[in-house]
C-alpha cells in the first residue's frame, strides 16, 4: 500500500532502522487482524489507523507512538488482547493502545454517561503518559477528515464533541496545526450552512486583498531590514471558523472582522523581538490597549509572541505577531516538540512543566469526582484557555481563566489553602472571596485554621479544579455528620428492643455488611441517617444471635438535636420547629432525619407507619437561629409597617421575608423571622402588641 510505504520513508528520516522495522511489523499485524474489515467510505480498514501514524508522524513521534498508532483500534475491534500486543511489541506500546481503546464492554445507562466514562478512563491513562492523547487526537484528525460519509445527524454531534472537547484540549496542549483544523473541520460540520456562506465570502474578499498585503508587508520587511535584523515576514490568513467566532462574540459584520490585516514575523532571538516591535511601532502607530507581551508572561500551553494591533494606511487596523523561530516550533508542534527537538531549550521544560501540572490537576479532579459525568463538566470548565494573569504575593505569575475570582485563586495554590480561605487582598485591599480577577491583580489569600468551604462558592467560582474540591468536601462532612447521626439512631432501635448497643459484636457487623452488599459499616449507617435503611429493620437483623440474652425493657434515650448537624438533620418548612417545641424525629427516604412540631398535621397523617418516628428532643445550649412564622393583622395607617420592623429589630432578630395583602382598613402581613427559641418568639411578640394599630398575631 501506498500510504505505508510513505509512512515508512517518513520515519525513516529521523528513526532508527530497528524502529522502522518495528512500524513494518506492526503494520503487517494490524493489516491481518483488520482483514475483512472496511470503512463507511468502502477504503480497508486498514487505511485509518495508517492515516493516524502518518499525521503523529509529521509530529516526528517516537517509535512506540507510531506503533500503537498502527494497532489503536486491534484490542477494540478485533480479538486480539491488550497481553498478546504486549507480547508482541513491548508494555509501553500495549499500555498505549489500552489508553486509546474504549469501554465497549461495560454497559452505561445512556450514550452520553458511556461517552463521559470513555473520556475518563482517556485522560486516566493520559495524566500516566500524554502520548495517549496525541494518538487520540490524530484519531479525531482524520476521523473529521472523512466525516462526509456519514449520516447528518452523526456529523453533528461529532462535530460538537470535537469543538468543546477534543479541539479545546489540542489547544491546551499547544498543537496548533491539529487545534486549528480540528476547528474548521468541526464547524464545517456543526453549521454546513454558515461554514459555505463564510468561504464562499472569504474566497471572494481575499482577491481584492492580495494588493493590499502585499504593499503592507513590503513595508514590514523594509522597516525591520533598515532595523538591521533579519526577520520572515508572512501575511496570516484568518481562518473560517475564527472569522465566525470573532463575528458572534464581538457582534461584528464580515466585512468588518476581513478588515483586520494579520502578520507574523520571525526573528532569531528575543532580544530581535523587541527591537522589531520597536520599528513597526515607528512604522505604523500603535493603538492603545492592544499589545500584548507573552514572552515575559506566556500562555498555558506554553505559546510565546509579542502581539501588537497597528492602524496601517487608510486606517486600516494590522494584528502583528512577534516569535523567534524556536517560539514558533513550540507555537505549531506543543507538547509533540519534546520528540521533535531533543533539546535542553528553557521553554520547552517551562511547556513540560506546565503540562505535568495540568495533568496531575486533571487526576485530582478524577478522584474527587463521584462520576463520569461530573469530570465532564469539571473538563469542559478547565480546558478554555486562560487568559487571566495574577501574581502571588512572592510574585509568581498564575495563569487563570475569565472571571475567575478569589476563591479559584485559593485552590489553584493549593487545596488546603482553598478549604480554609475566608478573605482575600488584592492589590493590597480587602475584597471579597467572590471578586473577580483581572489581569495583573496581586492576589493573597486570609486562611483560618477551623474555616472549611461554603457551598454558596459552588455558584461562583469557575476553574474545575475549585468546584470538584469544594464538592469532595462538602460530601465528605455530609458522609462523616450521616454516619454519626447513624449511629445514634441505630442504638435508639436497639434500646428499643431491649439490647445494649456494646453488646452488638464485631463478627454480627460483618455478617451483616457482607449479607447486605454495603461497602462498609459506615456507609451502611450512613444510609440510615439519609433515610434509605430503617433503623428497627438494621437493629432486628443485628440481634437475631443475642435473643436469648434479651433482659428487661432498657431506657431508651431520645437523639438531643443541636441545630449544628449539618446536612444530615432537616427542620421541616411546613410547621418550622424551633427550640421549645415538642418535636418529632421523621426519617423520610433521601431525606434523611426530618423535624417536625408535635402538632404538624405532616406527622399526624405519618403515624400508620410508626417505624419511621424517632424520639427527639432539644439540647440544652442551642446558639443558632431557626425560622419560624407569625402572621399579624394591623390597622391599614401611614407607616404602619416601619413601625413594626424596627419593634422586630429591637429584639435582635432578623427578618428574612415579607408578604402583605391589604384590605381596606387592615393589611395582613406574612412574616418570616430568625429566632433563638420560643422564648426569643414571645419576646418579639410582646413587643409587637405594644403597637396600638396591630389587632392579632398569629404563629402560623
Amino acid at each position: 500500500m501506498l500510504e505505508a510505504e510513505l509512512l515508512f520513508s517518513e520515519a525513516a528520516l529521523y528513526l532508527r532502522p530497528e524502529d522502522v522495522s518495528q512500524l513494518k511489523n506492526a503494520y503487517t499485524f494490524g493489516h491481518g487482524a483488520h482483514s475483512g474489515q472496511y470503512r463507511k467510505s468502502g477504503e480497508p480498514y486498514i487505511s485509518h489507523p495508517l492515516a493516524v501514524a502518518r499525521i503523529l508522524g509529521e509530529l516526528h513521534m517516537d517509535a512506540p507512538t507510531l506503533t500503537a498508532a498502527l494497532l489503536h483500534d486491534v484490542v477494540e475491534d478485533t480479538d486480539i488482547s491488550k497481553e498478546e500486543i504486549s507480547e508482541r511489541f513491548g508494555e509501553p506500546v500495549a499500555e498505549l493502545v489500552d489508553g486509546v481503546s474504549k469501554l465497549d464492554k461495560i454497559q452505561f445507562q445512556t450514550q452520553a454517561e458511556a461517552q463521559a466514562e470513555n473520556f475518563r478512563k482517556m485522560f486516566l491513562a493520559m495524566a500516566r503518559d500524554v502520548r495517549v492523547i496525541l494518538i487520540k487526537l490524530a484519531d479525531r484528525l482524520h476521523n473529521m477528515q472523512t466525516l462526509d460519509v456519514m449520516r447528518t445527524e452523526k456529523q453533528r454531534s461529532v462535530a460538537r464533541e470535537t469543538l468543546e472537547i477534543y479541539a479545546p484540549i489540542a489547544h491546551r496542549l499547544g498543537l496548533n496545526k491539529i487545534y486549528q483544523e480540528l476547528q474548521e473541520l468541526g464547524f464545517r460540520y456543526s453549521h454546513p450552512l454558515r461554514y459555505r456562506v463564510l468561504v464562499k465570502a472569504t474566497r471572494a474578499a481575499r482577491g481584492n486583498r492580495r494588493e493590499v498585503v502585499g504593499k503592507i508587508q513590503s513595508a514590514i520587511i523594509n522597516k525591520l531590514k533598515d532595523a538591521g535584523l533579519e526577520a520572515h515576514v508572512h501575511g496570516r490568513e484568518k481562518h473560517i471558523y475564527s472569522i465566525y467566532k470573532k463575528m458572534v462574540e464581538k457582534q461584528l459584520s464580515f466585512s468588518e472582522v476581513l478588515d483586520i490585516y494579520g502578520f507574523r514575523v520571525i526573528v532569531k532571538d528575543i532580544p530581535s523581538c523587541y527591537v522589531a516591535l520597536g520599528a513597526l511601532h515607528g512604522l505604523y502607530r500603535p493603538i492603545p490597549g492592544k499589545f500584548k507581551d507573552y514572552i515575559a508572561i506566556p500562555k498555558a500551553n506554553g505559546y510565546q509572541s509579542l502581539h501588537s494591533t497597528l492602524l496601517g494606511p487608510f486606517g486600516i487596523p494590522i494584528e502583528i505577531q512577534i516569535r523567534t523561530s524556536e517560539m514558533h516550533r513550540i507555537s505549531e508542534n506543543g507538547v509533540a516538540s519534546h520528540w521533535l527537538y531533543k533539546s535542553s531549550d528553557t521553554n520547552l521544560n517551562d511547556l513540560h512543566m506546565k503540562t505535568h501540572q495540568w495533568l496531575q490537576s486533571l487526576l485530582e479532579i478524577l478522584s474527587d469526582s463521584a462520576d463520569s459525568m461530573e469530570f465532564m463538566e469539571h473538563l469542559k470548565i478547565d480546558l478554555f484557555p486562560g487568559d487571566v494573569y495574577v501574581f502571588t504575593p512572592q510574585g509568581k505569575i498564575l495563569t487563570l481563566p475569565r472571571r475567575s475570582t478569589a476563591v479559584d485563586f485559593a485552590y489553584a495554590i493549593h487545596s488546603d489553602i482553598g478549604n480554609c480561605c475566608v478573605a482575600a487582598k488584592i492589590n493590597g485591599e480587602n475584597a471579597p472571596l467572590r471578586s473577580e480577577l483581572k489581569n495583573g491583580d496581586r492576589v493573597e489569600i486570609i486562611t483560618a485554621p477551623y474555616a472549611k468551604p461554603n457551598p454558596s462558592w459552588l455558584s461562583y467560582v469557575v476553574t474545575g479544579r475549585a468546584r470538584s474540591q469544594i464538592r469532595h468536601f462538602l460530601k465528605t462532612i455530609q458522609f462523616d455528620e450521616s454516619v454519626e447521626l447513624g449511629e445514634r439512631m441505630l442504638n435508639q432501635a436497639l434500646l428499643a428492643l431491649n439490647v445494649e448497643p456494646e453488646l452488638i459484636s464485631e463478627a454480627q457487623w460483618e455478617k451483616l455488611v457482607r449479607d447486605s452488599g454495603f461497602k462498609s459499616k459506615k456507609v451502611l449507617l450512613a444510609d440510615l441517617a439519609l433515610g434509605k435503611q430503617l433503623p428497627v429493620v438494621i437493629a432486628k437483623r443485628l440481634i437475631s444471635p443475642l435473643e436469648s440474652v434479651k433482659s428487661e425493657q432498657l431506657p431508651s434515650d431520645p437523639i438531643t438535636i443541636l441545630g449544628t448537624e449539618g446536612l444530615t438533620v432537616q427542620f421541616a418548612k411546613c410547621c418550622h420547629p424551633i427550640p421549645g417545641d415538642v418535636i418529632v424525629g421523621l426519617i423520610k427516604k433521601d431525606h434523611g432525619l426530618v423535624i417536625h412540631a408535635h402538632h404538624c398535621p405532616v406527622i399526624a397523617h405519618a403515624q400508620k407507619n410508626p417505624e419511621n418516628y424517632l424520639d427527639v428532643t432539644w439540647g440544652k445550649h442551642i446558639t443558632r437561629t431557626f425560622e419560624v412564622k407569625i402572621k399579624i393583622v394591623a390597622a391599614n395607617k401611614h407607616g404602619v409597617l416601619a413601625r413594626i420592623a424596627a419593634a422586630i429589630a429591637k429584639t435582635e432578630t432578623n427578618i428574612d421575608d415579607i408578604a402583605m395583602e391589604s384590605e381596606k382598613d387592615y393589611t395582613a402581613m406574612g412574616f418570616i423571622l430568625q429566632v433563638k427559641s420560643r422564648y426569643h418568639l414571645a419576646q418579639v411578640m410582646r413587643s409587637l402588641r405594644r403597637i396600638k394599630e396591630v389587632a392579632k398575631i398569629i404563629r402560623t
